[in-house]
């Protein structure tokens, strides 16, 4: 199990789910799910309600995903040998995790709510939460439901897709495409980009025409090297993992599943084949 490079500057119980440390998540869902009984989890594990209410009411006393990772049980520690197979739970083990968990969270979205800004000719089609401070200004279309934090400036003239969750004082510019991306406070994609299913940390700066692709010609599913070995991540769209301080020179491309590491960086035109590995993690 690996998370790198997200897990190189915080606990993955701190990181935050649609703005909302991981650790948050896990004390509402036990909260709402009203269990009475002796319930432990796992420290990384993403809960849903139901998966929890169903473990109570039954005579299992172990939850697992569907990689067999035990996500919460009944007593001191779990038991393999009554086991029940969550739903939508399950542990998170690698970084696009945290992307599938942000889907889940954001997906579920019922009621808009909206503390900023927002200029008559912007559009939002979709359950969308905005922040205090935060100005979405003209030209911006907002397609599905998205959650964004305080004092960002979002636009003008740019394309923000679900499930999307973007921190406090972000910039998202001129001509970008956001779509099912999670990402991190003080982060700025300025000008004339593509980002999709990516997870992109604290303070990274893509610079004007950085685009990420998301899709393999085949079709098949994306990989992506973890400890020398090549994961299959289960998601036919995949784009990238970037760490925290991380800049990217102007039209940088990158393939898809690749990621970087903390304050890492690219020259003006590279195309990033490979992870971008730091000397210092």
């Amino acid at each position: 199990m690996s998370c790198e490079p997200l897990s190189l500057d915080r606990e993955i119980a701190d990181f935050p789910i649609a703005n909302i440390p991981l650790r948050d998540h896990q004390a509402m869902v036990l909260q709402q799910s009203g269990i009475k009984v002796d319930l432990r989890h796992d420290p990384h594990a993403w809960l849903e309600v139901s998966d929890l209410r169903q473990l109570a009411e039954s005579h299992r006393t172990t939850l697992i995903d569907d990689q067999g990772n035990p996500v919460a049980w009944c007593g001191e520690k779990p038991d393999l040998s009554s086991v029940m197979l969550a739903a939508e739970s399950f542990v998170i083990q690698f970084p696009w995790d945290l992307l599938k968990a942000n889907e889940h969270f954001i997906g579920q979205h019922g009621e808009p709510s909206i503390a900023g800004e927002v200029h008559p000719s912007a559009v939002i089609e979709g359950v969308a939460v905005i922040g205090e401070g935060t100005r979405i200004l003209p030209g911006v279309f907002i397609e599905g439901n998205v959650v964004i934090g305080k004092n960002c400036k979002i636009g003008p003239n740019c394309y923000i897709r679900g499930n999307t969750s973007i921190g406090d004082k972000c910039h998202i510019g001129q001509s970008v495409e956001i779509k099912n991306c999670l990402i991190l406070s003080q982060t700025n994609v300025g000008h004339l980009s593509y980002v999709g299913d990516s997870v992109l940390g604290h303070r990274v700066n893509f610079g004007a025409g950085t685009t990420v692709s998301n899709l393999r010609h085949d079709g098949q599913n994306h990989r992506s090297m973890v400890d020398g070995k090549l994961i299959d991540t289960g998601r036919r769209k995949f784009g990238t993992i970037v760490g925290d301080n991380v800049h990217t020179g102007i039209n940088t491309s990158v393939y898809p599943g690749r990621k970087f590491w903390p304050a890492t960086s690219t020259l003006p035109g590279e195309v990033v084949k490979h992870d971008v590995r730091s000397f210092f993690h």
